[in-house]
């Protein structure tokens, strides 16, 4: 994957100091876990030693139209560092896929998946918190576990992914789902949700179920919205996620 990590959209971004960001214990809380689990990170043998992985969420105000609901995002890049502080966290204001450009200020530049993260904003109201993975269990059993997948033509990060997250979710049952599949991102997976908690969960659902080559599921035998943070431990240690990493 030579072009991991690379930004395709035009970049309208302003350098600021670090950034408040409200409830940056709870996402990195999580970006530990998908971290430990191989999900986030920098890797020399994987996507030709590119960072990968990026987490997002959604800030007020909340009733604001599409294409200009304002989110945090991760900065590019950052997949090797064990914990992001303030400096590695960008503000996406304004994003418009038709005319492939996104508006950010921080003091690091957003990652190369923004225009992508606000196009699942744009899709529904209720979805605040974004989570972009690479797994290549979920990816390979996508079918297996009825997850809607993106045309595998369309490559990541461009307006034609955009629209591609458009169509997905012209059906509303995939938005049930919390997670998608990215056709032709190898490994690529979107998790998203109400909260943090919520995003975390289904993921680690997913990756449990998909650990089980021989299980065959409906996506409602998966669905969740509210579980407990402690049932995580009971997900990763029943399928034996831990023992590789």
């Amino acid at each position: 994957m030579k072009e991991e990590g690379v930004i395709r959209f035009d970049l309208e971004y302003t350098t600021s100091a670090p950034l408040t960001i409200p409830g940056l214990d709870e996402l990195n809380a999580w970006r530990r876990i998908l971290r430990q689990l191989g999900l986030f990170g920098q890797d020399s043998e994987r996507y030709g030693g590119y960072g990968f992985g990026n987490i997002s969420r959604r800030l007020p105000p909340f009733d604001a139209p599409e294409n200009h609901r304002p989110f945090i995002i991760s900065g590019s890049q950052t997949g090797h560092l064990t914990e992001l502080s303030a400096d590695g966290f960008a503000i996406v204001s304004d994003y418009d896929a038709g005319r492939n450009r996104v508006v950010a200020t921080g003091p690091i530049k957003p990652s190369s998946e923004s225009l992508t993260h606000g196009s699942v904003y744009n899709v529904n109201n209720d979805i605040r918190v974004i989570f972009h993975v690479h797994s290549p269990e979920i990816w390979r059993c996508a079918s297996k576990l009825n997850l809607p997948v993106t045309d595998a033509s369309v490559p990541y990060g461009t307006p034609a992914m955009a629209r591609e997250v458009e169509r997905l979710f012209e059906d509303v049952d995939h938005i049930e789902t919390g997670v998608f599949v990215m056709g032709g991102h190898e490994d690529g997976v979107i998790a998203f949700g109400h909260t943090v908690d919520d995003t975390g969960c289904v993921l680690m659902r997913a990756l449990a179920h998909s650990s089980d080559q021989g299980l065959s599921l409906r996506w409602s035998d998966l669905k969740i919205w509210t579980v407990p943070l402690f049932n995580i431990i009971y997900i990763i240690r029943t399928n034996g996620l831990a023992q590789n990493n």
